[in-house]
């Protein structure tokens, strides 16, 4: 059986995983390693099994994991195990691969099915196709609840609001129900339709019917503040996917155009996303300074640095707190290493690994673990995390009440906010003086 690494496709490089340009074209050759050649009828029913997806998955790992020990795994028997068994199905093939992955004891590096990859790249992409809802269980009923309407959704459009209870699903009732199930029920083809039953308070059951359309996420949300008679801007960003710099370009030049006096960047509960992204962000508050180094498992080193395109030299203060992981870490790090930025809030979580996103041939997904990176001082956060200039804490209550409630983050009611707002005055005071 002949060892290919075909990728039909693009190799994205990423901290969560994000393209860029690189594309790996299949060798001409069916004789390599002294493998025998296949004939024509032998290759076409080899690509047609679920052995050959599980060999391209392989290779991928074989070629570019972090690790060239595998977890003190020998990774040529696990290929002979792998292909040596007899599959019934895809899907029993997909659980042997998940099996071999585990091995490696990197969460980071995970197979996803056809169905599941989509979703994924939809997500990276910045774009879904639903009716545009967020939902949560609430914590004391358990009940399927909405977050918030995504701006421009049909849900939106339909007058769904925050806190109505979904009591069903196109008839199904949502007791008992997962916030993962409930989703891949709302989820569907664009123009088709799903009816919610919804409870709004203390009032009648209403049902909406809601037609599922292509929904570009916002992913920036930005509002003009004032502190001490001062306009400042208020950033929050909730992931880095393809839209989030341009998001972030247009929210601060909007904010630069009404004349603000400084910036809280808010990273709150934001799991990373794509590393070029990171970096374009960056470039977009540091003029100058080192912002990311990534290294890969032959030791090769790459350094980005700020490229003199910063939008605003205005102080500025960022937001972080146990769940900004991995791409908002690099962005955290360049600002506070670089002296750009001061950090409020608590310990960020801890993921200083790279990882490629590869789609295999029968369209389901890998994610690969391919480097570490390092802060500008040279730090590696991994499993340890950023820690804040000034931590600021805030109840557990306090902290689902203000997502459940998204209107009141960056406001008076929002006590780590208000701790930046305080950093924020100072700096820009230090400023003010001659």
């Amino acid at each position: 059986m002949p060892q290919l690494r075909k990728l039909f496709g693009s190799l994205r490089q990423d901290v969560d995983g994000s393209p860029t340009q690189t594309v790996l074209i299949a060798t001409s050759t069916l004789a390599l390693v002294g493998l025998p050649i296949l004939t024509t009828t032998a290759w076409a029913n080899w690509k047609e099994s679920p052995k050959a997806v599980l060999d391209e998955a392989w290779q991928i790992v074989d070629d570019t994991y972090v690790d060239p020990n595998f977890n003190h795994l020998n990774w040529s028997e696990e290929r002979q195990t792998l292909l040596g068994q007899d599959y019934t199905s895809r899907e029993a093939a997909y659980a042997s691969l998940r099996d071999l992955l585990g091995k490696l004891e990197d969460p980071y590096t995970r197979f996803m099915t056809p169905e599941e990859f989509r979703t994924f790249s939809n997500q990276t992409n910045g774009q879904l196709v639903g009716v545009g809802i967020q939902l949560t269980l609430d914590p004391e009923t358990q009940a399927l609840t909405v977050v918030q309407p995504i701006q421009d959704s049909p849900a939106a459009a339909a007058g769904v609001q925050p806190g109505d209870r979904i009591i069903q699903i196109d008839g199904a009732s949502t007791r008992g129900m997962t916030v993962e199930t409930a989703a891949s029920l709302i989820r569907g083809n664009v123009g088709t339709t799903v009816n919610l039953l919804l409870q709004r308070r203390d009032t009648a059951p209403l049902t909406v019917t809601l037609t599922r359309a292509q929904i570009d996420v916002p992913i920036v949300h930005s509002a003009l503040r004032e502190v001490g008679g001062q306009p400042i801007g208020y950033i929050r960003l909730d992931e880095f996917n393809a839209q989030s710099a341009d998001q972030m370009k247009q929210a601060i030049q909007g904010l630069e155009r009404q004349q603000v006096e400084g910036y809280v960047l808010d990273l709150r509960n934001n799991p990373g996303g794509m590393l070029d992204q990171a970096i374009k962000i960056a470039r977009m508050w540091l003029d100058k300074g080192a912002i990311v180094r990534t290294v890969d498992r032959d030791g090769d080193a790459n350094r980005v640095s700020a490229n003199r395109t910063a939008l605003t030299d205005k102080p500025l203060v960022v937001l972080v707190n146990g769940n900004s992981a991995s791409a908002s870490e690099i962005l955290t790090g360049a600002l506070q290493d670089d002296h750009r930025a001061k950090v409020v809030g608590t310990q960020t979580f801890g993921k200083a690994l790279v990882q490629s996103v590869n789609e295999l041939e029968d369209g389901s997904g890998l994610n690969v673990t391919i480097a570490h990176y390092y802060t500008p001082s040279g730090a590696d956060i991994n499993h340890k995390g950023i820690t804040p200039d000034v931590v600021s804490e805030s109840p557990v209550e306090a902290q689902r009440d203000l997502w459940m409630h998204p209107d009141r983050l960056g406001t008076e009611q929002d006590t780590q906010y208000m701790a930046a707002v305080g950093q924020l005055r100072q700096a820009m005071v230090v400023l003010d003086r001659p």
